[in-house]
């Protein structure tokens, strides 16, 4: 297993149901720096897959999900 990222900045979404996380995430890239990482705790299953389709269609890089107990931690990095 790979090492998980350093992230500059953590959004703890849980117990949020969508579009909450995603919301969340957005507000973050558009005060993040280019390069920064963000993670984000989310406990809606729906987050695993709109946060990626949403980092794709908005240029930015997934860098990964991580499954913990009873949420995921899903971690993106500002491209542009």
């Amino acid at each position: 297993m790979s090492e998980e990222p350093k992230v500059d900045r953590l959004i703890d979404a849980r117990n949020t149901f969508c579009p909450g996380p995603l919301m969340e995430l957005i507000r973050a890239i558009k005060e993040a720096k280019v390069g920064e990482v963000i993670g984000v705790l989310s406990s809606d299953t729906g987050s695993k897959r709109d946060i990626p389709l949403w980092t794709s269609k908005a240029g930015h890089k997934l860098i990964g999900i991580y499954e913990k107990a009873g949420y995921a931690e899903i971690v993106v990095q500002k491209i542009k």
